[in-house]
């Protein structure tokens, strides 16, 4: 049995002014949460990086140290964010969320591996090609890229107010930060040949994560600030987004070995988690996943191309329901007639990439009839 999640409610101090049932919209996903509903399901509109999609013309063209430097350009970085929520009346359950963002591997970065960047994400450079170069694998807080993350997060601490949030920027403590280390298919390899020296890694990459989460929370809540990171949803705890990509590579025997013990130490402090099940190499691992009483709720990602439509899924979405857990699905716009015909609305947060505020506010209309 799944501990019930402590959702006292607080007093709000967050106004935002393109947001004005934000109070609201706090209130539904704590219900979410708890698989309950207080007038319809939360919704959620925006596309994830939107505001970086809209700028791949104007990085595609650059050399890889321009676009470091694009990256790297605090300022620049806030500026796009702004200018793509101006005039935006935020409906439903869409934050507008700044997050500090170097790309998914920046956590492996801050021990030393380098990121080349591209136009919407960067990749890290693989930086443990022999044994003994994992001794030089060190938690540096003068690091650039830490540097970096802190630097983006007070930029847009000082010009938020009013506007949007900020977030912390995406941590991968696990598996993921390993095989940014070590490179994902030489790791396959290692999960066979060098099971010690992975555990080695293991342990490295997990063991400064409270302190780093800790580090960034603080600063987030020094100035009012509530828990949000990518995933654009907010509490007034500790929100954290485990993952871990790597495991669609994997046997079930190895997650449970490897994977599953790193799961179990970066829930453990959380209030709320809510694991990132990126398509069914992931969703595999289910039963794993699900054992760690502090999964508090899940984000199903079906992919691209033959993993569309989401009707395909309904299935693997009710078997996630049935074991009591709150699931995030994204749903095109025409799916979801269909998909709300089969589904009981209860502890389903869904996300509906659309721009249009008439056809948002017409989708929120049909929602309520769905409850």
């Amino acid at each position: 049995m799944k501990k019930r999640l402590e959702t006292q409610q607080v007093n709000w101090t967050i106004e935002l002014e393109a947001m004005p049932q934000f109070d609201m919209a706090m209130q539904r996903v704590y219900a979410w949460f708890e698989n309950e509903i207080i007038d319809r399901p939360p919704v959620r509109f925006i596309a994830h990086n939107a505001f970086l999609e809209a700028a791949t013309e104007d990085i595609a063209h650059l050399t890889k140290e321009q676009k470091k430097d694009w990256w790297f350009n605090s300022e620049l970085q806030v500026d796009l964010f702004i200018k793509s929520i101006e005039g935006c009346r935020f409906h439903g359950e869409t934050f507008p969320v700044f997050f500090p963002n170097l790309g998914p591997d920046v956590y492996a970065a801050f021990y030393g591996a380098e990121l080349e960047f591209g136009e919407v994400t960067s990749y890290s450079i693989p930086c443990v090609r022999r044994w003994e170069d994992a001794e030089l694998l060190k938690l540096d807080l003068d690091n650039k890229y830490f540097k970096k993350i802190e630097d983006l997060t007070r930029h847009a601490l000082e010009r938020c107010t009013g506007l949007f949030l900020v977030g912390y920027t995406d941590l991968h403590p696990g598996l993921d930060c390993v095989a940014a280390w070590r490179d994902p298919l030489q790791l396959c390899y290692d999960l066979y040949d060098e099971p010690d020296q992975v555990r080695r890694l293991a342990d490295l990459a997990i063991a400064d994560f409270d302190f780093i989460y800790n580090h960034f929370d603080a600063l987030l809540k020094e100035n009012s600030q509530l828990s949000v990171s990518w995933m654009g949803i907010p509490t007034h705890g500790k929100m954290h987004i485990p993952s871990c990509d790597f495991s669609a590579l994997i046997s079930e025997k190895f997650f449970r070995e490897f994977g599953l013990p790193i799961l179990e130490l970066e829930t453990k402090s959380m209030t709320h988690n809510i694991f990132h099940i990126d398509g069914y190499g992931v969703a595999k691992h289910l039963d794993a996943i699900l054992s760690v009483p502090e999964v508090h709720a899940l984000q199903w990602v079906q992919g691209v191309g033959d993993n569309y439509p989401i009707m395909q899924w309904v299935p693997l979405i009710k078997e996630m329901r049935s074991r009591g857990m709150p699931v995030i699905v994204d749903l095109s716009v025409e799916d979801l007639d269909n998909f709300i015909a089969v589904m009981d609305p209860r502890g389903l947060f869904l996300w509906v990439a659309v721009e249009d505020e008439q056809e948002q506010i017409d989708i929120l209309n049909r929602i309520k009839k769905w409850v």
